[in-house]
């Protein structure tokens, strides 16, 4: 009797065998299932891919040399052990069958001592493919699946889900702040944490769902049959369970946190690493607006991810460049203590659509879209609400002095718009794809290149209208400027939102100046650099 029961499968069309041979495996410790022809034994190995077939080699339908050959062309998740029952012992005979791929022969009629003994050499070499398998597949440290074998695995899983039009999630999993514990610790202690954790993650699936180490110290969960919700649900337990780890260290006890990306397959995922990159930009997401927390995917996306251009495609552009010098400033924030009423008048009188909401202290706790604002607005009664019960608190933040390619890259790779700028905790700014396009017009504006390139007479004569432009787009300023004054003279109630949507007004006038600028120039008279001080993206 083998050390753990092998799966067989046997495949005749003819019952009395079938009966025969199963009873003598079954007596022998084997686990055996039964099919009367190729096609059904297809659709069983699918179902649950054994360790050996005992195939018959004339059936109906698909023969056994065929079903060999297609065996042999599946993607199954382990080696199967194929061995051929037939009365044909011809050398050309036994030559087919080995092309086919065959392992091994039993001739008919099949002897049980004979059937055993085939079946034990059979068993030697399954547990030899499947040792080297475990050490190509496992991770040493954690014993988890490693990168390479959790993605031919989940290429598997992604056709089984795409055909039978099921659910799948992905969730990736970052230990926040690890480097700090190796720095402090020691690897060795880094490593039993490491240990630890993938344990714990272990435990947490199911035996159809995978784990692995995707790298360092992160994690890839796949979850097979599992919606977005119930994903996101599956790691808020693991981040409370993971925030419950407690490990000595001499007269301390170091406990760790997690932050969790999750994701699901949707109608227009393209392919299986999407899910993965989906899950990464949640991911992402979640370290960037504070860590310890679970953000899913489907709650950032608003349109499609942009590539990120390597460095030498970006050159010096961003050198020294920090997330100060592009932002758009703020002009003011929201209370906490404000109501859902106060806000949305707020946002009306100011003509914006979202803004941060910060505490008693001015430090950012979170942010207000109008999109929040109606979600509330289901009574009345809802009016009188406090802000803190609507906002968002998982919001992307960077400081002030983060260097700008790192916001832009992150910009680049996920689906959200913008970010807040902080210092010291109370927001100054923000940074979105907006903010970057025209900070880098700005920067071409006055570095002079444009003015290096050729111009025809045709653009000369629309410079003509370009200086019409400019001269009304500044009397538009100056009277929006003079409105503010009487405006404010006069105001009876709250002048900050009328200071918030004269600024917003002449910050998009202002941008529209600088980006006329050099089309209002006739040939030969391109802005130089130096002429505008445009690397800024806020003003004093």
């Amino acid at each position: 009797m083998p050390p753990a029961p092998a799966k067989v499968l046997l495949v005749d069309d003819d019952p009395a065998i079938l009966r025969i041979l199963a009873h003598w495996l079954e007596s022998a410790g084997y686990e055996v299932r039964t099919g009367c022809d190729g096609r059904e034994a297809l659709a069983l190995i699918e179902a649950d891919c054994p360790d050996f077939v005992l195939t018959d080699w004339e059936m109906p339908c698909i023969d056994g040399p065929a079903l060999c050959r297609r065996i042999r062309a599946m993607d199954l998740p382990h080696y199967v052990y194929v061995l051929f029952l037939t009365a044909k012992s011809s050398p050309g005979e036994l030559v087919l069958g080995l092309e086919a791929g065959a392992d091994d022969f039993l001739c008919k009629p099949v002897l049980r001592e004979e059937m055993l003994a085939r079946m034990c050499a059979g068993m030697r070499v399954v547990r030899l493919e499947r040792r080297l398998s475990q050490m190509a597949n496992t991770d040493p440290l954690t014993g988890l699946l490693t990168q390479r074998a959790f993605f031919e695995r989940l290429e598997q899983e992604w056709h089984r889900v795409r055909r039978h039009a099921l659910p799948l999630s992905c969730v990736m999993v970052d230990v926040d702040y690890f480097k700090r514990i190796n720095d402090t610790f020691g690897h060795p202690f880094g490593d039993g944490v490491l240990r630890a954790i993938g344990e714990c993650l272990r435990e947490s699936v199911r035996e159809s769902d995978l784990v692995c180490r995707y790298g360092g110290e992160e994690f890839c969960i796949l979850l097979p049959e599992t919606d977005s919700r119930g994903a996101t649900q599956w790691a808020e337990r693991v981040r409370k369970r993971l925030a419950m780890l407690a490990f000595p260290a001499g007269e301390r006890v170091v406990r760790v946190t997690g932050s969790f990306g999750t994701t699901e397959i949707h109608a227009d995922t393209q392919r299986a690493g999407q899910l993965v990159d989906q899950a990464d930009q949640a991911l992402l997401c979640a370290k960037q607006s504070g860590r310890d927390r679970v953000i899913c995917y489907e709650s950032i996306q608003t349109a499609d991810g942009m590539p990120v251009p390597s460095d030498g495609q970006s050159g010096c552009l961003f050198a020294g460049v920090t997330a100060r010098d592009v932002m758009t400033p703020l002009v003011a924030s929201l209370r906490k203590s404000m109501t859902v009423g106060e806000a949305a008048e707020y946002f009306l009188r100011s003509r914006i659509n979202s803004a941060p909401v910060v505490d008693e202290e001015g430090k950012l706790t979170g942010m207000l879209s109008e999109k929040d604002l109606m979600a509330a607005m289901v009574s009345l009664e809802c009016w009188s609400h406090p802000l803190s019960d609507v906002i968002r608190s998982n919001v992307i933040v960077y400081e002030e002095r983060e260097p700008i390619r790192t916001i832009y890259e992150f910009l680049c790779r996920v689906s959200i718009r913008r970010v807040v700028v902080v210092s010291r905790g109370a927001p100054t700014g923000t940074i979105s794809r907006g903010t970057l396009l025209r900070w880098f017009r700005n920067q071409v504006l006055g570095s002079g290149l444009m003015g290096q390139i050729p111009r025809s007479a045709a653009e000369n004569r629309s410079s003509q209208w370009c200086c019409r432009d400019l001269e009304r787009t500044a009397r538009t300023i100056a009277a929006t400027a003079g409105r503010l004054q009487e405006e404010l003279a006069d105001a009876s109630g709250g002048r900050v939102p009328l200071v918030v949507g004269a600024a917003t007004r002449i910050q998009e006038l202002v941008n529209d100046l600088l980006a006329n600028a050099r089309d209002a120039e006739p040939a030969g008279r391109g802005l130089h650099s130096g002429t505008l001080m445009l690397g800024s993206g806020h003003t004093d």
